[in-house]
């Protein structure tokens, strides 16, 4: 998949999640949904990911957390 589709896929997927389930939910409810029907898909997607922070000689692996990496590319 090029990266428009996979775009195109992750905005479908949000729109279907939040028509279906509606405002006002958790924040982890939505991701929750959204991976699944990222899933359904077949399009990989890590939730929750670490990301080292480098400064100068210091590196702080769990620096920054990405909710979600999709096709290893988007987050």
């Amino acid at each position: 998949m090029t990266e428009e589709e996979i775009g195109h896929a992750i905005i479908g997927a949000a729109m279907k999640v939040h028509s279906a389930v509606g405002p006002g939910l958790l924040e982890s409810a939505y991701e929750t949904c959204l991976i699944y029907e990222l899933e359904k898909t077949h399009i990989g997607v890590r939730s929750q990911v670490s990301v080292p922070i480098r400064y100068e000689a210091l590196t702080i692996e769990n620096g920054y957390r990405l909710d979600l990496l999709v096709a290893g590319l988007l987050s």
